[in-house]
């Protein structure tokens, strides 16, 4: 694995750390992760000396073949918000809807795992739920599930796209608020649609360009987002959790967390990436702890990189779009049946 040896491994210590609460729940992790709880605060060196006694890597490849993925990258923003609507606090922040109803297809078909349908009933029908455009439109019945109100629209779709952040109070209080569901509907990128367009070049199609774009047709802006029809609910967190939490329960690590597709990566499990650092040849390399999912995740050789929170992280995370290779560790005596899958 490139650069290895050079990669500061004990930072994801923690991370890892964290995730073996779920983790030793599994007969091929419990030992492993008791051997790490014993150790408190390796070293580098030591924490390297770990990793490569109690696991091996698998270099994760597509169905295909293919050994070069995407890496992007997301983070913890910050909006401006209120607990009650104003002429200035305006889109509200929703709690799951009541008439949500969610079916996991792996209860008849268990090779079917880890996907889901979302609907609401329509007399004895199942059919599919409100998309972004009738939500806000106000077609769903969701009064009364506000849980804040926050002033920019934009500002909240990219809230919606990284499925957590803090909402900062006139108070000076921070809510924090975390992805609870979502509407049923695949994500699909405004990014994209605005290349599609010819609106933006495709360099330009970052986080950064769609709100200066925004800024600059504001009339435009409400059918753009509907463009995606996907919708996320969100729910209010502790403040005082040390990060975010990804889908596997634990608070995320900036710059040691990682979003994957549950399909090919078992969450929890340590991945090794080599890529580049956004919009550079540079290297990074690094070990990751894969914590985390989200709706545009899709493939194995696909991740997000979590840089945490604040503006450096917000510019980081907006303008990385990179070639990745991953490997997954696995514990030593486990061997998956297919090195793609880590399940």
């Amino acid at each position: 694995m490139p650069g290895w040896r050079d990669d500061q491994v004990n930072e994801a210590w923690s991370a890892f750390i964290s995730s073996c609460g779920p983790l030793s729940t599994r007969d091929a992790w419990r030992e492993v992760c008791n051997a790490a709880s014993r150790m408190s605060a390796p070293t580098t060196d030591a924490a390297r000396r770990f990793f490569e006694r109690a696991f091996i890597p698998w270099q994760v490849r597509s169905t295909d073949g293919a050994e070069e993925g995407l890496i992007t990258g997301y983070y913890e923003p910050m909006l401006r918000g209120s607990r009650k609507p104003t002429s200035r606090y305006r889109f509200p922040l929703y709690g799951v809807p009541d008439d949500l109803i969610t079916i996991e297809l792996s209860d008849v078909y268990p090779e079917l795992k880890g996907m889901r349908l979302r609907g609401k009933l329509d007399g004895r029908r199942v059919v599919p739920y409100y998309e972004r455009s009738q939500i806000e439109n106000g077609q769903a019945p969701l009064r009364g599930k506000e849980l804040l109100w926050v002033d920019d629209a934009v500002d909240l779709f990219f809230l919606h796209i990284q499925g957590s952040g803090r909402i900062l109070l006139d108070s000076g209080e921070a809510i924090r608020v975390g992805y609870a569901d979502q509407n049923g509907y695949p994500y699909r990128s405004i990014g994209r649609a605005l290349v599609e367009r010819g609106e933006l070049a495709i360099e330009q199609a970052s986080m950064q360009g769609i709100k200066a774009w925004a800024r600059n047709h504001p009339a435009q802006v409400t059918q753009l987002l509907n463009s995606n029809s996907s919708y996320v609910f969100f729910r209010e967190l502790p403040s005082n959790m040390s990060g975010p939490p990804g889908s596997l329960g634990v608070p995320l690590t900036p710059r040691r967390s990682i979003a994957v597709d549950a399909r090919y990566t078992l969450l929890g499990a340590p991945v090794y990436i080599a890529t580049t650092w956004p919009n550079t040849v540079r290297p990074l390399n690094r070990l990751m702890i894969a914590q985390d999912t989200g709706g545009a995740i899709r493939g194995a050789i696909r991740a997000d990189f979590f840089w945490g929170y604040g503006e450096g992280a917000a510019a980081e995370a907006g303008r990385m779009k990179q070639k990745l290779r991953m490997w997954v560790l696995l514990p030593q005596g486990y061997t998956p049946s297919n090195p793609v899958s880590a399940e």
